[in-house]
């Protein structure tokens, strides 16, 4: 067995063990008896042998002893999923080569400027480029979130004892930790007894974010600056967003009734009120840190008669986030007017924090200057204010019926009976009409109201919040047409890319 192999095999036997106290707590020892049992049967079938023990352990079990030792098995395999997804990641020896995936950027940018091509070049493409990712709600997603966090805290107190200077102490410690953590996850239901609504399947998204994207984008585009860097003695430059995020949870409608005009609204909100929160936790933390009175001139100016500017500026920075949030809180329960203070602009963002940088660079601080700051911006100019772009999904059929329901309120026909030219027609001459389609006293039905209050939403959140509106089952031009004079109707006056899926 290789190293590797036997540190795995040290891991599970640990998870299992305390997996065994946590069990033996609850059942008793003649419990944990039968499950030994049955796993030693297990494996003496797996091997050939046909042992009837096996049969014989299950026979025995009573009806309520069924679903016990089913999770005991189901949480045993979890825990060892957990230990080998931590191998594939964990401490190496300076002699072990590199991850694959660590390698695939420096080794690329090495080929391609022995192929000839500029370091100008190389940085220039590493900057622009753009990667967007699509969260979703996805069926087979049945991982409740607090589950995952706690699994991810067990790996993390494997990756604490992977040190080979612990103390006797440290390491009872961590063991004591898991031993913790291991007992939660049991003692916590797997299976939801409600079916998520789209709202909690928004906060999921917005909890893979917190816990594990908030971290990653930083640590990503710090490893990518460093290869360039490598490669060219260039750096990126800090408005380069290589991956951003959009998110249809929320905003995917195709065929969920559940997902409304509402839900989209509050989903926006939250996603402002989780930015917010997020970034005060970052500025707090800065502005413990940068307590550093030498500035540059720009900072001071801004900062004003402050003996510690930079803390002054990130000062203000996070009254404005505090209002940020506070606005955001308050709109989920009613219409709230937004105050001076709330932030709407990724610009109001963005400005104090790369003025602390410039100064802190300008005053031979760079050392402070790319650390923890330097991540917040990363994280600022990925992220934004809305932490992700909400693609809005609807069915060709609901357009086309809203479409049918107001040409016959009009007087014009019905929109379904006419072919693609009479459509297309019809759709270009009223875009390109100055005045309202609709008259103020109509009175859609339910389900022309929910397109229409859908669209004014569109029209109501900034647009650096959206993405675009997916068209589901679409066929022809006049699909996207119509999906365009229905928003131009709800007010979205600014440009909004409307994609087909056909």
């Amino acid at each position: 067995m290789t190293d590797i192999d036997a540190r795995l095999r040290e891991d599970v036997h640990l998870l299992g063990e305390l997996l065994g106290n946590t069990i033996r707590d609850q059942y008793g020892e003649a419990f944990l008896d039968k499950i030994e049992q049955i796993r030693k049967g297990a494996k003496a079938d797996r091997r050939g042998s046909m042992d009837a023990e096996l049969s014989a352990s299950l026979n025995q079990l009573s009806e309520d002893e069924l679903l016990p030792v089913a999770r005991a098995f189901n949480q045993f395999l979890n825990l060892a999923n957990i230990a080998e997804q931590y191998q594939l990641i964990h401490r190496r020896e300076e002699s072990q080569p590199a991850p694959f995936e660590s390698r695939v950027l420096p080794e690329l940018l090495a080929r391609l400027r022995s192929e000839g091509h500029s370091g100008e070049s190389l940085a220039r493409q590493l900057a622009r480029l753009e990667i967007e990712l699509v969260l979703t709600a996805h069926p087979t997603e049945v991982a409740r979130r607090t589950l995952i966090q706690k699994y991810d805290a067990i790996a993390a107190q494997l990756a604490a004892q992977d040190h080979r200077d612990l103390t006797s102490a440290e390491r009872e410690q961590i063991h004591s930790k898991l031993q913790r953590l291991i007992a939660e996850a049991w003692h916590t239901e797997e299976i939801r007894r409600t079916r998520p609504t789209p709202v909690d399947e928004a906060k999921w998204g917005f909890a893979v974010i917190e816990h594990s994207l908030w971290q990653a984008i930083p640590n990503h585009m710090r490893k990518a600056d460093q290869a360039l860097f490598a490669a060219t003695g260039l750096r990126l430059p800090l408005e380069a967003a290589p991956i951003r995020f959009a998110s249809w949870m929320g905003g995917d409608r195709d065929g969920n009734p559940n997902v409304t005009a509402a839900v989209t609204r509050e989903v926006l909100l939250l996603a402002r009120w989780m930015a917010a929160d997020l970034y005060l936790r970052d500025v707090d933390h800065l502005a413990a840190e940068l307590s550093m009175q030498q500035a540059s001139d720009a900072l001071k100016a801004k900062a004003g008669d402050s003996a510690e500017p930079y803390r002054a500026v990130l000062k203000q920075l996070r009254e404005r986030l505090r209002a940020t949030r506070n606005w955001a809180h308050a709109a989920l329960t009613a219409p709230t007017p937004a105050t001076a203070d709330v932030l709407h602009d990724n610009r109001d963002l963005l400005e104090p924090l790369q003025l602390c940088f410039n100064s802190l660079h300008e005053c031979g601080m760079g050392v402070i200057a790319d650390g923890p700051l330097l991540d917040c911006l990363r994280r600022a100019v990925t992220f934004g204010l809305f932490l992700v772009r909400l693609d809005v999904r609807q069915d060709s059929t609901r357009h086309s019926s809203a479409m049918t329901e107001i040409t016959d309120y009009l007087g014009l026909g019905r929109y379904e009976e006419w072919d693609e030219e009479q459509r297309i027609n019809f759709l270009t001459e009223e875009l390109s009409n100055r005045r309202p389609l609709l008259p103020a006293h109509f009175k859609p039905s339910a389900d022309t109201a929910e397109v229409l209050n859908t669209c004014k939403e569109i029209a109501a959140a900034p647009a650096a919040s959206l993405g675009s509106y997916v068209i589901s089952m679409a066929g022809a031009a006049s699909d996207v047409l119509a999906v365009q004079l229905l928003l131009k109707e709800s007010g979205v006056l600014r440009p909004m890319r409307v994609v087909p899926l056909f």
